[in-house]
């Protein structure tokens, strides 16, 4: 076993030490023998005196003690010609009389990019009698001077102008001006013309700093008519209620074609159709224009399958009560056909049921089960029961200005107590008895209405 002594130990850092500092010492003598042809300020720096982080890296190795590392004398801007010296700085952290630290000014780098102010941003070190200067060069990204519209007619220049959220006096990004154009098309879209173009004449090129847009507007375009074929199950009319691309009043008034409100009603359709229980339903398209290109009109050309009928219910997770005295209640039964709607009451009577026996908290799941027969499925409830909940306390919060009204005035309406078993329609008999009692302020449209609210017992907040 080889053993290593402490003095050894010092004697290997007494003497990497003295090495750094020959180092120093050495670069130190040899700047020396030039002086710095670079002002503050300065845009161009010569050649061969450029060190980069990689060269200091390559001739002095890594620092690992930053104790020993060459103090920094200057910290140098140049190639900023619309930001000052100021607003350069604020973005970066290294400081004269401070140790060389390369982590740090890389951190400073990436501040920089990230400030979208430049596009590149680069980094030299130099050595001068007075220490280590650190330059950086920043590379700034052109500004926007101003930002037209040609061709527009119909969308006034202010409304364009907010719509592509293009400003003066912000940095030129070719991303934010394709943007900016791919925004204006979908406005001009959504207005009835559906085949309008935006070019970008200058912006896109990393001289310019005035953007133009031109735009062709094409053919405003509006809907003659809307149709529908293949449907059986629901007349035109009621379907027409669903959508929103349909004829305006007297033709003129409203109507304008758009393709994202087309795409949003085939997707309206096809959940109208599921909803009862027409789960394999299809819907496409089609448009035909007028010789002019004025007028469209919309065909919905309807695939609706069969409607799944059910062909059996059951339920998991029920101990307290029989099947039969669920199923009695529901809605949906065996060989009804599918409605979401009817599916929705029947988890909340079920939810009820429970309630009505003290198991406030249950948690009800409907899960609807396609069989590989078409228009076949079974209908299966998830039931989480709980346990029975009783009546702790029962807290009044009198909320408005200058509440005056006791409390008792509230319990005295409760009809329950401290020990009762929670029932969930003594509750909502609470409920309605609060709301008129004309005590209290009741405005369901503003939100603002007596409550009973039931929580756990360790639920956080609990008053």
């Amino acid at each position: 076993m080889s053993v290593v002594r402490i003095d050894d130990i010092l004697s290997v850092r007494a003497l990497a030490a003295l090495i750094l500092c020959a180092i120093c010492t050495y670069c130190s003598d040899a700047a020396a023998q030039f002086t710095n042809p670079l002002g503050s300020g300065s845009r161009a720096m010569t050649p061969e005196k450029k060190k980069t982080a990689r060269d200091f890296y390559r001739e002095n190795g890594p620092i690992l003690n930053l104790q020993n590392a060459p103090r920094i004398g200057e910290v140098r801007i140049v190639g900023n010609e619309t930001y000052s010296d100021g607003q350069v700085r604020s973005y970066i952290t290294t400081r004269p009389d401070r140790s060389f630290d390369p982590e740090l000014i890389q951190s400073d780098v990436r501040r920089l990019m990230s400030s979208g102010m430049f596009h590149d941003v680069r980094t030299y070190n130099q050595q001068s009698n007075r220490g280590l200067i650190v330059t950086f060069e920043v590379f700034e990204r052109p500004t926007i001077q101003s930002v037209k519209f040609l061709g527009n007619k119909t969308i006034k220049d202010r409304v364009l102008a907010k719509e592509c959220g293009l400003k003066v006096g912000e940095s030129l990004n070719l991303y934010s001006i394709k943007e900016a154009r791919r925004k204006i098309e979908q406005l001009y879209r959504t207005k009835g013309f559906p085949g309008a173009r935006v070019e970008i004449r200058k912006g896109d090129h990393p001289q310019d700093r005035e953007i133009v847009f031109v735009i062709n507007e094409a053919q405003l375009q509006r809907i003659l008519d809307t149709q529908f074929e293949g449907n059986k199950f629901v007349s035109d009319s009621r379907l027409k209620t669903k959508i929103e691309s349909k004829r305006g009043y007297l033709w003129f008034i409203k109507g304008r074609f758009d393709h994202a409100k087309l795409e949003a009603d085939v997707e309206k359709l096809t959940d109208y159709y599921r909803r009862f229980g027409y789960f394999r339903a299809r819907i496409s398209r089609e448009l035909s224009v007028s010789p002019s290109g004025k007028w469209v009109t919309v065909t919905f050309v309807i695939d609706e399958g069969p409607r799944y009928q059910v062909r059996n219910v059951d339920f998991i997770g029920t101990t307290k009560f029989e099947h039969a005295d669920l199923t009695d209640r529901l809605q949906l039964k065996k060989g009804d056909h599918f409605q979401r709607a009817a599916l929705a009451k029947d988890v909340a009577t079920i939810k009820e049921f429970y309630g009505r026996y003290g198991y406030v908290f249950s948690n009800v799941n409907a899960e609807p089960r396609f069989l590989e027969e078409p228009g076949q499925l079974d209908l299966l409830y998830n039931v989480e029961e709980g346990q029975v909940a009783r009546v702790r306390n029962i807290n009044v919060h009198i909320a408005g200005d200058h509440p005056h009204t006791r409390q008792s005035v509230v319990l005295t309406r409760a009809g329950i107590q401290p020990g009762d078993i929670i029932d969930s329609q003594k509750i909502r008999n609470f409920e309605r008895r609060m709301k008129a009692s004309q005590v209290f302020e009741n405005n369901p449209a503003l939100g603002i209405a007596p409550r009973v609210v039931i929580r756990p017992v360790d639920e956080p907040g609990r008053q």
